[in-house]
């Protein structure tokens, strides 16, 4: 009844079925890992977000590396702004996606030391981004600052290209190092994300919080792979027994439509 299993088109059913399985099971898995590691950093970032401000010294320092668990942590700083030698980060979007410059400021400690502040966005002045922008000034004088500590970017993290000859106080990626040897100064290494005090006029445009990866779909994903997993047998079950039936019925309507012999 079940000869047909051993038939070409059969035997390659088989084989497709028995190769969707397991692959569908890996992919499944690797879908639960994935919801793994995004919901670990989603909980990463919110214990950083949640955790009380402390000052910056305590967490970085000129040739520091800022890790995985002191990425988006609250800091506080002390001391003034120095606007003259602020530049500007090319390429950034708002949340309206519309492109234009970071300002990055360095502040300088009471110590002598200086952190870079990313004070937020501005719009380009003109469609070329090659003359520096007109800039609102921050508070002067003495300030305490507070922001999200972040590690210096990298092409590789960011996929941001680091291109060369770029007009005057304009770079593409914030890098304590190559500050440090711009301003002849001990900076800390990577650079706060300004929070407060908030700008009057609301420019530059403060950078939000950064937003929650979708870990939930992941793990929707590895149930869809498992049930597909679970299917594919049921459905090849489901072939063959119609199959069987179906060739069943021909061989009784092939025995009918035979004449009876005299």
């Amino acid at each position: 009844m079940y000869r047909f299993l051993l038939s070409r088109q059969w035997v390659i059913l088989t084989l497709v079925a028995l190769l969707l399985i397991p692959t569908m099971i890996r992919l499944g898995f690797w879908q639960m890992h994935r919801y793994e590691e995004r919901s670990a950093r989603n909980q990463l970032v919110a214990d950083a977000l949640g955790a009380k401000p402390v000052p910056v010294e305590k967490l970085t320092s000129p040739g520091h590396t800022v890790t995985t668990k002191e990425r988006y942590r609250s800091v506080t700083a002390v001391g003034h702004f120095d606007t003259d030698r602020e530049v500007v980060v090319r390429r950034r979007v708002n949340a309206d996606e519309e492109v234009g410059f970071h300002v990055l400021t360095p502040l300088v400690l009471t110590d002598g030391k200086v952190v870079l502040v990313n004070r937020g966005w501005i719009p380009a002045n003109g469609p070329s981004q090659t003359a520096f922008p007109k800039i609102p000034a921050p508070p002067s004088g003495r300030v305490t600052v507070t922001g999200r500590l972040m590690p210096d970017e990298t092409t590789e993290a960011s996929g941001i290209k680091d291109l060369k000859g770029l007009p005057d106080r304009q770079v593409m990626l914030i890098s304590s190092e190559r500050e440090a040897s711009r301003l002849d100064a001990q900076v800390l290494a990577g650079y706060v994300v300004l929070t407060t005090p908030e700008p009057k006029g609301d420019t530059p445009e403060l950078i939000g919080k950064p937003g929650e990866e979708n870990a939930p779909l992941n793990y929707a994903y590895a149930l869809q792979w498992w049930l597909f997993a679970a299917g594919v047998p049921i459905g090849w079950v489901i072939l063959a027994r119609r199959e069987a039936r179906d060739r069943a019925a021909n061989q009784e309507k092939a025995v009918e439509a035979e004449p009876v012999g005299v």
